[in-house]
């Protein structure tokens, strides 16, 4: 890898670049190779909009859904085979990189029925079922930081799984998901697992949060709440990163770690940017900051790639301007509660709709190769 890119200064800066897209085309012609070669792509997340949109292409699936529907395969386990076949095969692209990096990168997520997400029992389950199924050490189960998923998070990290937590809006909501970590964390080593084996991210959302308040600061319509617009997202971010340094220095934590632990490290997520008025490498260089991952559409890497300015420690010392940020807009009338409920239950719902895409895209195939 090239140390005089874009991408390998955010690297050095501490920022672990994951790839926010997966597909069997992807991990067959060696272009997802070639990301981590030429680009310093340590990562991989996948969700059920991304497995939908690689499904719907197809080709690459055909040989398998060809097999599945020959066995009478159901739709849902189809589902299941195909996506975590790809997980498997993409972990192992990236195991040299897991090795190197003692677990803390070379991750592949996948993630649990969206339909659960309320559900902590269905939650677990299923979690260990992905897990099992992949069976590679560098996968990370994905699980929604919705209020169920919190016990979800913590049973599923007492058992030793990695898990990627997803869909975080909120400080609050943050702060309760660093806590089920650690619970997990303090049943794990009861039950006398490895702490160190366990790793965890915590993906916080960014670009919604600006498209959710800017929407709302446009229908205030003042100079003084338009000049706010694609503020919020950065600020709430940074503040983010405060609640991740306050937490893990803790004494709670500091026995955690004492004892093996990793610290469960932030996760930028949602860093495509909405509006074409936007600088489009935004949600990554103002957000660089050491022990983050930053998990990015291609489009945005290659941005970022291609002209990104990288500022080491951007978020160090943002957090009195990045509080003034968020009191101005609540002074505008806008509920930052609100705003991260709101966020949340869209969030679930557009994973529900994808899955049912993805369930349909493959009924269509199952049934065109019978």
């Amino acid at each position: 890898m090239t140390e005089t890119t874009p991408t390998a200064a955010l690297s050095a800066a501490g920022v672990s670049i994951w790839l926010d897209d997966l597909s069997r085309q992807r991990i067959q012609s060696g272009g997802l190779t070639t990301l981590i070669e030429e680009k310093n792509v340590v990562g991989v997340t996948t969700n059920p909009t991304i497995f939908a949109g690689a499904l719907s292409k197809g080709e690459a699936y055909a040989d398998q859904v060809a097999t599945l529907a020959a066995a009478g395969t159901s739709v849902t386990d189809a589902v299941f085979e195909i996506t975590t076949d790809d997980v498997a095969a993409a972990c192992d692209i990236f195991r040299p990189i897991y090795d190197a990096s003692n677990g803390f990168d070379g991750r592949v997520s996948i993630e649990v029925e969206p339909a659960a997400a309320h559900d902590a029992e269905k939650t677990l389950a299923e979690a260990q079922q992905l897990w099992a199924k992949v069976n590679r050490p560098n996968a990370m189960i994905k699980i929604p930081a919705t209020i169920e998923g919190l016990e979800a998070i913590t049973e599923t990290i007492a058992l030793g799984i990695s898990v990627n937590v997803t869909l975080i809006f909120s400080l609050e909501r943050y702060r309760a998901v660093i806590n089920a970590y650690l619970s997990g964390l303090e049943k794990a080593k009861a039950a006398g697992i490895d702490l160190s084996t366990i790793h965890s991210v915590a993906s916080f959302f960014v670009s919604r949060v600006d498209t959710e308040i800017d929407k709302r600061l446009a229908a205030v319509g003042t100079d003084e709440a338009l000049a706010l617009q694609s503020k919020a997202g950065v600020a709430n971010a940074q503040l983010a990163y405060q609640v991740f340094e306050q937490a893990f220095t803790s004494e709670r934590a500091a026995g955690l770690l004492a004892a093996g632990a990793n610290k469960q490290r932030p996760l930028w997520a949602s860093t495509g940017v909405k509006s074409a008025e936007l600088p489009d490498t935004l949600y990554v260089t103002e957000l660089v900051a050491p022990e983050v991952v930053n998990t990015m559409p291609e489009k945005t890497l290659e941005a970022t790639f291609d002209h990104g300015v990288i500022v080491e420690g951007a978020v160090t010392g943002s957090y009195d301007e990045a509080n003034a940020v968020l009191d101005a807009i609540a002074a505008q009338g806008i509920s930052y509660d609100d705003v991260t409920r709101v966020l949340e239950e869209e969030g679930v719902s557009k994973f529900i709709i994808s899955w049912n895409e993805l369930l349909d895209t493959v009924t269509a195939a199952l049934e065109a190769a019978k």
